[in-house]
């Protein structure tokens, strides 16, 4: 069976065929290869962000708190369902993250074009006040998108608060992603497109940027972080940073988002789980609020994502009633129990 494309996915979603038959279609289309990523050794101390001032890092979690491996074969071709690299720098976390799942070639075919999505939410915070993707985390999967044969790799994120180029720059991910070759996107208000979501039950149609519905391959990067209304926000929440009026969508949060990720399937989830922000989200303020942890989530499955980043805010999965919401779509699973779990220290 040919290769189903996004844009082919996309199609036959506005076409109104549901989003479990469209996972099982994706699943049985997709051609996936494993090759012999290496992971490059860690960026000098000069080149990655140092400890903020007044956060303390954590000490890693015992082993006994990692959910055990699942007996059931991994769904895709023997790989993990999700990865935990631990205790390292940003780049050598991302890249043995990324590596365990199968490598970038896995999911970035040659002359593909990519979106990464961050999360940029504001113009006024450095990274270091957790409200903003790490920015060696983004531009690091930037050089591994084009390492892996990317045509092109786009970065972009509608922030909520300020100028969307300040917010790149503040944020320090421009720096990072223009150095890796990635091109830095404002969001163009007339690049909307009115789109149906056939399975939504609460959310039937949102303006959605017409780049994300073009590109061939989506990597989703959030950082986890709390959040005033959804409580955590990490992977199934960042999306709505692709979509024109994400305010509206507050009227049934929960609904909402698992309603747009039927429609959109990132290919790979990445949480920059570095630092965290643990009160006062999502736009925080005091550094006091971060907490260091040196962490870096990644899956296929977006639901798994964020039920295991969950756990280090000291809550279940079903805490986040996106979550629970997600699954019962058949956007994924929750119950770390019975996933293989690979968690590791670089």
């Amino acid at each position: 069976m040919p290769e189903l494309s996004r844009r082919d996915f996309l199609r036959l979603a506005a076409l109104g065929l549901g989003a479990a038959a469209l996972g099982g279609i994706l699943e049985a289309c997709k051609s996936l290869t494993a090759p012999g990523v290496v992971p490059t050794s860690a960026p000098p101390a000069t080149s990655a962000p140092a400890t903020a001032a007044g956060t303390q890092p954590s000490s890693t979690p015992p082993a006994s708190s990692t959910p055990p491996a699942s007996s059931t074969p991994a769904a895709s071709a023997g790989y993990p369902d999700l990865v935990v690299a631990r205790n390292g720098e940003p780049d050598t976390l991302v890249r043995r993250a990324i590596a365990a799942l199968g490598g970038m070639e896995r999911f970035v075919p040659p002359g593909a074009s990519v979106i990464v999505k961050p999360n940029m939410c504001v113009a006024y915070r450095t990274y270091e006040y957790a409200a903003t993707t790490n920015p060696w985390v983004v531009g690091t999967l930037v050089k591994m998108a084009f390492a892996a044969g990317a045509g092109s790799v786009k970065v972009l994120d509608h922030p909520f608060g300020g100028d969307a180029a300040e917010a790149y720059a503040t944020s320090g991910i421009a720096q990072q992603v223009q150095a890796a070759g990635g091109q830095m996107v404002v969001m163009s208000d007339r690049k909307y497109v009115s789109t149906p979501i056939p399975a939504g039950k609460w959310l039937k149609q949102t303006d959605v940027y017409d780049e994300i519905l073009k590109a061939d391959v989506l990597i989703n990067v959030p950082i986890a972080k709390v959040h005033s209304s959804a409580i955590v926000t990490a992977g199934m929440k960042n999306l709505m940073g692709i979509v024109r009026d994400a305010p509206a969508m507050h009227g049934d949060l929960g609904q909402a988002i698992a309603d747009l990720n039927t429609l959109i399937r990132p290919d790979l989830t990445v949480v920059d789980c570095v630092r965290i922000l643990t009160a006062n989200g999502p736009s925080g303020g005091s550094l006091g609020d971060v907490k260091k942890l040196d962490i870096v989530v990644a899956s296929t499955d977006i639901v798994a994502a964020d039920s295991f980043t969950a756990t280090l805010f000291e809550l279940k999965p079903n805490d986040l009633d996106y979550v629970s919401i997600g699954e019962a779509m058949g956007l994924g699973r929750s119950d770390l129990t019975k996933l293989r779990v690979e968690d590791f220290s670089v």
